[in-house]
């Protein structure tokens, strides 16, 4: 049949099962909003309210559903609003395919209206990207686009396509999108052998979760795999809900802000288990020191993650819930009881704690926690407030935590609530917020809005830029440069002025109805939490410092009356 680019690229996006888009429009890809609106009978489209915001939101569509998210965008900077919402994307191993439009083929590279090298300027932080110049290449470049972003280690694919190119007409043949493949052994029977030979000769063995477990969905094999050897669990702040956190063999987060049983006990083991996971530097601290005791099993899809930032003394390169189906087959019932209960008392020596009498984000978190059901969805943006989610709520259920992990995108949050939400209409979205976050992107709450999106949004106010005043405070002799927020905006009215509903949170005894009456709204509704600006986030690991070194405020205090 004979369509134009406009109509190809809406019925590529029907083979692949998309129906929803996140977006904005804009004068060179007007001829697909057009089309667009001839078939939104058919597409669910989001209109955001900044294209950033548009990026996020499919990131956060696909984090917590697992499919492919969609934004679109016009060219120049409607296209280059995208670039941080795909960096996070890239970072994440989030995937996400960006359709651009751009002028048409002979106003390229004459610095036109609204032209961007759009492909070029997103190269370094997509797993592919294209431009379209003919529309006999259009439906090709659109699946193989989908085909890219979802297979092998996922993330970011940019189709960028000249506006002349949606208009032209070309013939088209509907395709069945390609079934998921199985994924691709790239491992011998003696890599499993020999890793079954290292796990049974451990005495201390520890597992490290990443967020390749969440994505593999390899929740139930990594339960299975730390029963079946008996070793306590860690993750990363990617892999938190993929080992449940109410496990009793699970010991929190590792690396910077992680417990101290977690980094405690992998700097003792002589067997670490990475699943999944890059070795990050906010996991690993100084990579002379981290886990020096232990050798190091390695699995992960990505070959180039190998040997990358820590040596591996065996590693096995494949899908994660694959390889540990295969482990799991060979791999006898061990007991290391006394090495648990190791692991266990340094947890309970150094729990994580904070003051009860006050309100503060652990009270919220652990609020939350109670008043939330399981398959709940938290999104953070990235801060101090960030990592009291990852350490006090209890994630149980993977695809519940969507965060920027890698790039650390501040404003991140409420775009991937809206996505979030979008994608999972039953179940209850909430994202934590930081004043500082907030002010970047809180113009996405008038996208909530308008769509009546009931997205719950929790700003911890304390009138600063939180982390950043932290490390002032420890390291930079308390010279809070350029830090303190504290001025005249009301963020409740803002929340009233773009159509949700405000709650005010300052005394921690109305914590509890506060909460439980924003999170029961049918609407978006927003929390202004009032903390103290002081409060810090612990244990901490001063960067580049062995994780070993973890030092919470008992520490801090115990060396400051010694000086």
């Amino acid at each position: 049949m004979k369509l134009n680019g406009s109509q190809i690229v809406l019925e590529c996006l029907k083979e692949q099962g998309v129906d929803t888009i996140f977006g904005y429009p804009g004068g060179a890809i007007l001829n697909i909003y057009d089309e667009l609106y001839k078939q939104s009978d058919h597409f669910n489209h989001v209109l955001t309210s900044h294209e950033q915001g548009a990026a996020h939101a499919a990131d956060g569509y696909a984090r917590s559903t697992g499919r492919v998210g969609v934004c679109f965008a016009t060219s120049g900077p409607g296209a280059t609003n995208l670039v941080t919402g795909i960096a996070t994307a890239y970072m994440d191993s989030v995937p996400i395919v960006a359709i651009t439009c751009n002028v048409t083929l002979p106003l390229l590279g004459k610095d036109s209206f609204q032209e961007a090298d759009i492909a070029g300027i997103t190269m370094p932080i997509t797993k592919h990207g294209y431009i379209v110049k003919d529309v006999e290449k259009l439906a090709s470049t659109i699946r193989k686009a989908f085909s890219i972003a979802r297979s092998g280690r996922p993330g970011p694919v940019l189709v960028d396509i000249t506006k002349d190119v949606t208009a032209a007409v070309a013939d088209y043949e509907p395709l069945k999108a390609e079934t998921a493949s199985e994924p691709v052994r790239n491992w011998s029977e003696k890599d499993i052998d020999d890793a079954v030979s290292l796990i049974t000769s451990s005495k201390k063995p520890y597992l490290y979760v990443g967020g390749g477990a969440v994505i593999s969905g390899a929740s139930d094999e990594l339960v299975q795999l730390a029963e079946t050897i008996g070793a306590p669990v860690c993750d990363s702040l990617m892999g938190k809900g993929a080992f449940p956190g109410n496990h009793p063999l699970y010991t929190g987060m590792i690396g910077m802000h992680g417990t101290k049983a977690s980094n405690f006990g992998v700097s003792s083991c002589d067997l670490l288990i990475a699943l999944g996971a890059r070795f990050s530097d906010r996991v690993i601290g100084n990579p002379k020191t981290f886990a020096r005791k232990s050798k190091i099993l390695h699995i992960d899809i990505d070959a180039a993650e190998i040997n990358k930032n820590i040596h591996t003394d065996h590693h096995i390169v494949g899908d994660l819930k694959e390889v540990l189906t295969d482990l799991l087959k060979r791999l006898p019932k061990t007991d290391h009881s006394k090495w648990i209960s190791e692991v266990m008392e340094t947890e309970k020596k150094f729990p994580l704690s904070y003051e009860k009498d006050k309100l503060t984000c652990p009270y919220v978190m652990e609020t939350l926690n109670k008043l939330l059901p399981d398959d709940s969805i938290i999104v953070t943006d990235v801060g101090q407030h960030q990592m009291w989610a990852a350490q006090y709520y209890r994630y149980t259920k993977p695809r519940t935590f969507l965060t920027s992990g890698g790039l650390g995108t501040m404003g991140y949050g409420l775009g991937a609530a809206i996505g979030a939400q979008v994608g999972n209409p039953g179940r209850k979205v909430v994202n934590i917020a930081g004043d500082g976050c907030f002010r970047m992107n809180m113009n996405e709450l008038a996208t909530a809005s308008r769509y009546n999106i009931p997205i719950t949004e929790i700003v911890i106010n304390n009138s600063v830029l939180g982390m950043v005043r932290q490390w002032q405070n420890l390291f930079y002799k308390k010279h809070f440069s350029q830090t303190v927020l504290t001025d005249k905006v009301d963020y409740c009215k803002v929340a009233e002025a773009l159509g949700c509903r405000a709650f005010l949170l300052d005394d921690v005894r109305d914590a509890e109805r506060i909460l439980r009456e924003a999170v029961e709204y049918d609407g978006p509704a927003l929390v202004e939490c009032m903390i103290d600006m002081d409060d810090m986030v612990f244990p901490m690991v001063p960067a580049g410092k062995p994780i070993s070194d973890a030092f919470d405020e008992n520490d801090l205090k115990d060396q400051r009356s010694n000086t």
